[in-house]
């Protein structure tokens, strides 16, 4: 087994579930193997058993590019997979098989196996590179990056741009591009979408259920939750997505009606989901609470809608969500964040692409806009931007995407090898 197999195996094995027990035993485990490799890693906690691990490697200048991840990984159902997820075994398709492995300890290891290597070759990055390995992402980030970044500022001092996880990886197998060259598209992460999740309340009035109700907050709370679900947002192009579609266009040699990009998201497959979910608002309801009896008509109900929204379109998606919602039913942020986004044309944008086409002559970077959110958006406060990019060269039949809080989460152990061949030339 490759080192860095084995190091996203042995993550995978801690079962660092968010809520949970705590990132504490991934963080002595990580701090542990920079350790052995010279880099001194300061281990820090939140609250107790939230710890975050950072480490600086010296480079031959001062300037620091931050590499951030998360320790934390959401829930799973043992029962629906096919084998535990939290087993960190090598599959019969040479996947790192568990709960992470794509989002995003199959990162941390790539990251890890890096600068391991670097210490048994004898070998500096062309500049300091700051490692952050956090808690808490798949929350808000109050007990990983938020904090860090508020309490911990000196830690990324000189740090001037980020990597972190959603990009670098390649999206279909080889096809032909207009002028007839196969190539593999790299969506390459230059923004993402804002964060508003919210809790919405109805308030009503109590009685028995085999009444006629005076007013029943449960019934108000799922006639708003239809609108909501009903609401067809519109497309709002940013400058991002807009450079996206351009880009795909050139390589796949055809143009992409904008027009049509519902239709055309559909026809172009997982090509099309570069950009699917990037043209507009949204807002999902994604938790219910209503009632203790079913002979009671409870006094309120409640519900959680996971928003996001795109650069420029907060106030959009707010005026909207109140209108839809209606006067009997009110909302109050959960988590309320911004959309970060980095540089873009840029001379690091460039070297970020021209690793990818170094270990893939095949490679056609395009820039990308996550639908999710990261932890950039802790480090945008900061005034660090990030990049998407955690490079895999990916078996076309893997669905990548479903692979993000989906069941059989797996990355393949080649895939990984590539990602550490490309930091590797981006940082030496």
């Amino acid at each position: 087994m490759s080192e860095v197999a084995g190091i996203c195996s042995d993550l995978i094995r801690i079962d660092t579930t968010n809520p949970g027990s705590g990132e504490r035993e991934a963080a002595e485990h990580i701090a542990g193997l920079l350790d052995e490799a010279g880099a001194e890693a300061v281990v820090f906690e939140s609250a107790p058993r939230r710890a975050n691990v950072v480490a600086r490697i010296p480079g031959d200048s001062p300037d620091a590019l931050l590499i951030h991840g998360h320790m934390d990984v959401v829930p799973a159902d043992p029962t629906e997979w096919r084998m535990h997820p939290f087993s960190g075994e090598i599959d019969e398709d040479g996947c790192v098989y568990g709960r992470g492995a794509v989002d995003m300890k199959g990162t941390l290891a790539m990251t890890l196996a890096a600068v391991r290597d670097w210490a048994r070759r004898g070998v500096r990055p062309k500049r300091d590179v700051v490692l952050a390995f956090l808690a808490d992402e798949e929350a808000t980030g109050e007990y990983g990056s938020l904090y860090a970044v508020h309490e911990h500022t000196d830690l990324f001092e000189g740090c001037t741009e980020a990597i972190s996880e959603s990009g670098g990886f390649s999206v279909q197998s080889p096809t032909h591009c207009g002028d007839g060259d196969q190539v593999r598209i790299y969506p390459v992460a230059v923004g993402e979408r804002g964060t508003a999740w919210m809790r919405l309340t109805a308030h009503g009035v109590p009685g028995h259920g085999s009444k006629p109700p005076v007013d029943n907050p449960v019934t108000e709370l799922c006639r708003a939750m239809t609108r909501l679900a009903d609401h067809r947002w519109p497309v709002r192009l940013t400058p991002a997505v807009s450079a996206l579609i351009e880009a795909l266009s050139k390589v796949l040699g055809e143009p992409i009606d904008v027009d049509r990009l519902d239709e055309e998201a559909a026809r172009l497959g997982v090509v099309g989901a570069l950009f699917k979910a990037q043209i507009r608002n949204s807002a999902n309801a994604t938790m219910l609470n209503a009632g203790y009896k079913v002979n009671v008509i409870p006094g309120s109900a409640e519900a959680h809608v996971d928003a996001r929204f795109l650069p420029g379109y907060r106030d959009e998606l707010l005026e909207t969500i109140d209108a839809l919602l209606g006067p009997k039913v009110t909302r109050e942020f959960v988590n309320l964040s911004g959309a970060p986004s980095a540089p873009f044309p840029s001379p690091f944008f460039d070297e970020l692409c021209g690793a990818l086409v170094a270990e893939d002559p095949l490679a056609r970077p395009v820039p990308y806009v996550m639908s999710g959110g990261t932890d950039a958006k802790a480090f945008s406060q900061i005034g660090i931007p990030t990049y998407g990019f955690a490079p895999l060269m990916l078996d076309p039949g893997l669905d990548y995407f479903g692979m993000f809080h989906g069941v059989d989460e797996r990355v393949p152990v080649s895939g990984l090898e590539f990602g550490v061949r490309v930091l590797d030339r981006l940082l030496t």
